[in-house]
């Protein structure tokens, strides 16, 4: 299996393994910025079998302070919540959603954090999908899943602080350049971007259709990078598409969980702009 097929599974690969009857957890994980809860969406239509998971409740943690608007999960609320979606020990999962691999690239990224093997990103979301949909909600039989990580920010995937990703010698901003640039900023309080960082923003790393682009395509626009590379957006969601990305291409990027909501949350931070 190639780098990028560690990362991501094809609708049609995913609905030959569906009929030939192969067990697979189906994670359905509608999140957009503007619309947080996508359980209305999904209960109009969902890929058969899905569960829902929901990116601000079960794949953060809010009790969490000075980490940004979406700390990472506790590996015990984690492992209690896989359970409840009906994950099981050796059994593959597929994430999915319908807006720029967010809130998939966000699953995928907890659920590998935490060690639980073999979790694939649905290349192009829904739209990828041409088979049937079902509406309502699905309430599986619950899981045996048992994390290996209890701490997801010392998980099995890397991590920097904030005062680490300032000394990253490649500092990726998946956000949009008017963001980037602090133009505008919709959501924190304050605009700009982390001095040093340069701006990649996710969505140019997907092609019209929502796919990954190829990895010759990915590579290009990565430029000569390595693994000290890490990774950071508004709130460490979409960075984890950049993240994704770079793994496809076989590169072990870190994350800065708390992103610019935790950095612009520090009045002691230097702040760039332009």
């Amino acid at each position: 299996m190639s780098t990028r097929e560690q990362v991501l599974i094809g609708a049609d690969e995913l609905a030959r393994r569906l009929d030939a009857g192969e067990p697979i957890t189906l994670l359905d994980v509608r999140w957009e910025l503007a619309r947080p809860d996508g359980r209305a969406a999904y209960a109009r239509g969902h890929l058969p079998g899905a569960v829902y998971v929901s990116l601000d409740d079960e794949l953060s943690d809010h009790s969490v302070t000075g980490r940004g608007r979406h700390p990472l999960p506790s590996g015990a609320a984690l492992q209690e919540a896989a359970r409840r979606w009906g994950v099981r020990t050796g059994v593959p999962v597929v994430v999915y959603d319908d807006w720029n691999r967010a809130g998939s690239a966000r699953a995928w990224w907890v659920l590998t954090a935490a060690g639980i093997p073999d979790v694939r990103i649905l290349d192009g979301g829904m739209a990828a999908w041409t088979g049937e949909l079902h509406t309502g909600t699905v309430v599986p039989e619950p899981g045996d899943v048992t994390v290996a990580h209890r701490d997801l920010y010392a998980g099995a995937r890397r991590t920097v602080t904030a005062d680490e990703a300032a000394q990253t010698p490649v500092l990726l901003d998946a956000r949009a350049p008017e963001r980037f640039r602090g133009e505008v900023e919709p959501v924190d309080a304050v605009a700009g971007h982390i001095p040093g960082a340069r701006n990649l923003p996710s969505t140019q790393l997907l092609g019209e259709n929502g796919s990954w682009l190829p990895g010759a395509d990915l590579t290009r626009l990565f430029g000569d990078i390595d693994d000290d590379v890490a990774v950071y957006c508004g709130s460490g969601v979409t960075a984890a598409v950049t993240v994704a990305a770079l793994a496809a291409v076989g590169v072990d990027a870190a994350l800065f969980p708390g992103s610019w909501s935790q950095w612009s949350s520090e009045p002691s931070r230097p702040v760039a702009t332009a």
